[in-house]
Formats: C-alpha cells, structure tokens, sequence
C-alpha cells in the first residue's frame, strides 16, 4: 500500500470521526498520529484502517435518470 492511498484513506475517514465508537476512535487517533510522522503503516494496522473505510464509507451506486430526460424530449418531439 502506498503513501498516497493510506493519506486517501485518512482523507474520507476525517468526516466519519464522530461517528465512531470509542474502541475504533482510538484505533484511529493511533493510526492517524503514526501517519502524521510520515510512517507507513504495517499490514495489520492498514487492514484496520481499510476495516473502517469499508464501515463507514459507503459507495452507492449513481443512478441513471438519463431515460426521465429522453422521455420528455421524445414527448415534445411526437407533439411537433
């Protein structure tokens, strides 16, 4: 894992902290003093960091509205 994901990782979980329940803000204060030192962290402690990701970030899926707008263009163009 490099430098640049483990700074991604603390990046999106910086808006989760309030959420956190006390073991896992710990984990996290930890694991973010270690990254303010520039230290990359080992394999343990990045499974932890990607646990919390996985957690609390969660990726939906965009929706497609595209064929409400083809809709309307295909009504307005019947009309004409």
């Amino acid at each position: 894992m490099s430098l640049r994901d483990q700074k991604r990782y603390f990046e999106i979980l910086k808006r989760y902290e309030k959420k956190f329940e006390s073991r896992e803000l710990e984990d996290y204060k930890m694991l973010l003093k270690r990254n303010k030192d520039d230290e990359d962290l080992d394999k343990l402690s990045m499974q932890r960091l990607k646990d919390l990701y996985e957690k609390y970030h969660v990726n939906r899926e965009k929706k497609n509205y595209d064929y409400i707008f083809n809709k309307t263009e295909d009504n307005s163009e019947t009309r004409s």
